[in-house]
């Protein structure tokens, strides 16, 4: 059949199956090439996009009680540390500035994140909200920062927790003292553990939380109980406390109320775990979800998961800044001192006895090197299920045990860099944490305003704007949280340029799939035993177009006259994604047969389209090209950013790198 306007009819087989069952050229397993890289790359050949992290089970769901607890073990473990940092910031006035943290947390970033819930119950989380309302480059350039804020908050949660945890090991006095200088080698030691828990595997998790927040709450409660209690026996402390909190305020209670508000950013410690709240919703039992439709029994779970969580904190925190603050010593939590980063456990120690309070260690040592591994588990959900997909991580970036490694490695330097110290690291916590917030309070604000809910559109804007007054007061008064977060930042971005750049000639598609008409085209080629494609740029997509064309490519490429032409063409899409789901479409236009699909990337998607109906038809198609006008340095940054550029030669790259078996490769014709 040639490339008249009379397409004839077109036999049909019966015995054919739906081209569409073949294996698809993209679904490619990795290549292990020994036992460790086997071992290594475990999980590496599940699909993009469906990656839900180490803590994720197929089938297997939770009560949301349950899974608050996998949570709550990093919310709940900065108990730990929390009362002692306030008082180091806030003085005499640490309990009003954490009162004024729990309004915030209550009425500001809970509503926020019980919205996200609501708009990101995949657990994607709030970044994935902003990367919907912002596409191309400009989107995947601010999740890429994002991603350096978040990965200085899980990773400093892990630093932060170990090192705490260090402390109350090493202070607790039945520990030799020759161990007092052990600190930084405990923390290291915490985190390699905790990094060989999750290249062994990490499938109970929810379990171990239980317990662990169980105990932990309880003991804290004792605690904070038998503090009230001895605050009631010796009144004289509480009129102490107000003497000592106004003077600290100038005299007045005007005063009082200003420290509060400029120093509260600085407690702003454990918040993280809202958002690691949102990524662990799958794991919530709910109904099965329905195509189209949110899981609306999850989501109830979700929110129910957040409220408990952030009421429950929010009384510790609130009770705990009270009794420490009335009840330790000033001197005792500064640096050298007993209390320094470990004040209910002082108390534990101080009112319970010996017993008690190596009890209460232990569990604040359990829970706080758990809170590293639910940040650890934060991390390998987030970064796989954004970094690959836009081509800026290498493959392998989508298995555990690799990313692991990776990121036990910058624990350990950050820890070395911070000398194990809790109080120093407080900054560059807060800052990740602060800027996670704030950034999801931004998506709930512009999903409320593109849905014309008014109301809740102000509301979520005055919690946005007063959440970047915390982040912009951290910043102002610990600029080192803010300099670790650009570090963070920075490489990530050197890592996904040179990725991205290193990546350029794979095969991107994550599938191929063909509509009835184009089946129907490639059918009648097949009988003809050759499958001949024009790539063609559309322009004005009329008559003279595709005729012109046609017989420009018969003549300069020698195509036999009775072979049959099919047109191949790209409709631009976002060139910034890197996977992508290719779906063919056959069209006819002015009696022309026409093979269309939508792709950020030319010459990638011209490749795999042509692999897959190599697979389909058995034919080793042959494609046709006219060379690119333009320099070629020009033309190959234009592909790096537009994916134009020279199509043909990084088409034949694509191939050359996807197929080495020459006889199976897809013929590139340029003229």
């Amino acid at each position: 059949m040639s490339d008249t306007k009379d397409m004839g009819s077109a036999r049909r087989p019966d015995d054919r199956s739906d081209p569409n069952a073949v294996p698809d050229v993209c679904a490619r397993e990795p290549r292990h090439h020994g036992r460790l890289s086997r071992w290594a790359l475990e999980g590496l050949s599940e699909t993009a996009g469906n990656h839900q992290g180490p803590h994720a089970e197929s089938g297997r769901t939770s009560f949301w009680l349950r899974v608050m607890c996998l949570t709550g073990v990093d919310y709940f473990s900065s108990l730990g540390y929390q009362p002692a940092i306030a008082f180091l910031a806030a003085g005499f006035v640490s309990p009003v500035a954490t009162l004024v943290l729990v309004a915030l947390t209550l009425f500001g970033a809970l509503p926020v994140y019980r919205r996200v819930a609501s708009e990101s119950y995949r657990g994607e989380g709030s970044i994935a909200m902003l990367e919907k309302l912002l596409p191309w480059w400009g989107g995947k350039l601010f999740v890429l920062v994002l991603l350096g804020f978040a990965g200085t908050a899980f990773i400093i949660t892990i630093t932060l927790s170990a090192a705490d945890a260090a402390e109350h090991a090493v202070s607790n006095p039945l520990v030799p003292k020759s161990f007092a200088g052990a600190h930084l080698w405990v923390t290291l030691l915490l985190i390699v553990l905790l990094g060989a828990v999750f290249l062994r595997g990490f499938q109970e998790a929810i379990g171990i939380a239980v317990v662990l927040v169980a105990a932990y709450l309880a003991l804290n409660a004792v605690v904070v109980v038998d503090g009230f209690l001895l605050v009631a026996a010796h009144p004289v402390v509480i009129a102490e406390w107000g003497r000592a909190m106004l003077a600290q305020g100038g005299g007045n209670p005007f005063g009082v109320a200003g420290v509060a508000l400029l120093v509260f950013p600085q407690l702003a410690l454990g918040l993280s775990g809202f958002e690691t709240g949102v990524t662990v919703i799958p794991q919530i039992r709910g109904e099965a979800e329905q195509t189209g439709k949110p899981p609306e029994a999850r989501i109830r779970g979700a929110k129910r998961l957040l409220t408990t969580a952030a009421i429950t904190m929010s009384v510790f925190l609130l009770t705990s800044s009270l009794v420490t603050t009335l009840l330790i010593p000033a001197k005792e939590f500064r640096p050298g001192g007993a209390a320094n980063g470990r004040a209910l456990a002082y108390l534990a120690h101080e009112q319970l006895g010996p017993v008690f309070g190596t009890a209460y260690d232990l569990s604040t040592i359990a829970i706080l090197w758990f809170a590293g591994a639910s940040a650890m588990a934060g991390l390998l959900n987030i970064v796989p299920r954004y970094l690959p997909r836009y081509g800026m991580a290498p493959a392998w970036a989508r298995a555990v045990r690799p990313l692991v490694i990776v990121f036990t490695l910058i624990a350990i330097v950050v820890t070395l860099v911070f000398k194990a110290s809790v109080d120093g690291q407080g900054g560059a916590y807060a800052t990740g944490v602060l800027m996670l917030i704030t950034s999801a309070a931004v998506a709930v604000t512009l999903s409320a305003r593109r849905k014309r809910q008014w109301k809740r559109t102000a509301g979520f804007g005055i919690v946005a704007v007063i959440l970047a007054y915390t982040l912009v007061v951290n910043i102002v008064q610990r600029p080192d949280g803010l300099r670790i977060s650009l570090l963070f930042i920075l490489g990530i971005v050197i890592v996904s340029i040179a990725s991205r750049i290193r990546r350029s000639f794979e095969l991107r598609a994550t599938s191929v799939t063909f509509d009835e008409a184009a089946t129907e085209f490639l059918r009648e080629a097949e009988d003809y035993g050759a499958v001949h494609l024009v790539a063609n740029e559309p322009g004005a997509r009329d008559e003279e177009e595709y005729r012109s064309k046609a017989r420009d490519e018969r003549r300069d490429s020698n195509i036999p006259g009775r072979a049959s032409i099919i047109f191949l063409e790209v409709r631009k899409a976002d060139s910034s994604d890197f996977e992508e789901d290719l779906e063919v479409h056959g069209v006819v236009r002015h009696g022309y047969r026409v093979l269309e699909v939508a792709s950020g990337n030319v010459p990638n998607t011209l490749a795999a389209v042509l692999l897959q109906i190599r697979n389909i038809t058995g034919v080793v198609p042959h494609i046709y090209f006219e060379w690119t006008e333009g320099n070629p340095v020009s033309n190959m940054v234009r592909f790096l950013v537009s994916g134009e550029g020279e199509v043909a030669p990084v088409t034949r790259e694509v191939l050359r790198e996807t197929e080495p078996d020459v006889r199976r490769r897809p013929m590139v014709h340029v003229s």
